[in-house]
């Protein structure tokens, strides 16, 4: 009989100590919020058991924390998915648990029409993937395999006064000109390239990293600024091509995909849809989409003169003469660039 009191007398305490070991956590994270609010992510204990210690972090960077719980300003990670995580240190363990919060624009974009300025020519053989006004000229640069080339244009005539073919293996992409030097994606191959503007050699090539996809390029006159087909953009050290950061495109209510052709102006990235006839305006440091120009009509005008390729031969192609304050657009294949003016409805 003491034998048999002793091992339950063991077992009661081993299953007490077992449930007292027994931690169990909840990450409250609110889901959905807006930019400009303040949201507060807290590690529950559901025992409200004591921990040694909490860490927090956003987006893979440690957030500095003081108890179970941190306050954040969304305005500090701008709109998009962001990821969340925990460290809990128990006595003798440890605990991380994930989980997101998701961040949207507190306002509807401004809604765009548009006004014909000017009308230009423009080589129905260019598929335009890359489109920059620079000192007085157009440069282009145009897609497909065994098609894609570099393009120095005359704006009144449509003559290309400079060109270069890519090798049949790649896709050529976007472009951008950035202290006399152009830098040139290409789609599938993981792969930049760099020449100098004035005579048009190529001085270097580069990879991409977690931007896997080359499509559209520009530049805020510090960094390289790069669409991948997705919602992301990404902002890339023009000497060393390293990625630095991403911001990610949502208007107010959803995240906004197949990014293509940008262009940087005033404070606020130009965006083209890849196969819709649209512009989005977004916000250079939240990547909030503060407009949309429809520029559908643009495509009805062209196909007055020209039997477009349906899901082919579509608007891409955005430049503005910064000096001027002039827009340019064209589309794949065009016979036609236009000048434009854009208009709030």
């Amino acid at each position: 009989m003491k034998k048999i009191a002793f091992f339950t007398s063991i077992l009661t305490f081993f299953l007490l100590t077992s449930c007292s070991d027994d931690y169990k956590f909840t990450l409250n994270v609110p889901k959905k919020t807006t930019l400009n609010e303040e949201i507060t992510i807290t590690l529950k204990e559901e025992s409200d058991k004591v921990l040694d210690n909490v860490q927090f972090f956003v987006n893979g960077k440690e957030i500095d924390a003081s108890g179970n719980s941190i306050t954040l300003n969304t305005n500090d990670f701008g709109v998009g998915k962001h990821q969340i995580s925990s460290l809990a240190f128990y006595p003798g363990k440890t605990k991380k648990l994930n989980n997101s919060f998701e961040v949207f624009p507190s306002e509807k974009y401004q809604a765009y029409t548009y006004e014909i300025i000017n009308t230009y020519p423009h080589d129905t053989k260019a598929y335009t993937q890359g489109l920059e006004y620079h000192n007085g000229f157009l440069y282009e640069t145009t897609g497909r395999r065994g098609q894609s080339t570099l393009r120095k244009v005359e704006l009144e005539t449509g003559n290309v006064l400079k060109k270069i073919d890519l090798e049949n293996e790649y896709f050529g992409e976007g472009m951008t000109i950035l202290n006399n030097k152009i830098y040139w994606l290409t789609w599938e191959a993981n792969k930049g390239f760099i020449y100098n503007l004035d005579t048009f050699e190529r001085e270097k090539e580069f990879s991409y990293n977690k931007s896997e996809q080359g499509w559209g390029l520009t530049n805020n006159g510090k960094e390289l600024i790069k669409s991948d087909g997705t919602h992301e953009i990404w902002f890339l050290n023009p000497e060393t091509q390293k990625e630095l950061r991403y911001i990610q495109a949502y208007n107010y209510k959803q995240k906004i995909p197949k990014l293509n052709e940008l262009e940087y102006y005033n404070g606020k990235i130009y965006a083209n849809y890849y196969l819709k006839p649209l512009i989005s305006i977004i916000d250079v440091k939240t990547g909030a989409v503060e407009g949309i120009a429809n520029l559908s009509g643009l495509v009805k005008e062209m196909e007055k003169t020209q039997k477009l390729v349906k899901d082919d031969e579509v608007l891409n192609g955005i430049a503005f003469d910064k000096e001027n304050n002039r827009l340019f657009v064209t589309g794949k294949n065009w016979g036609k660039l236009f000048e434009i003016k854009l208009i709030k409805e």
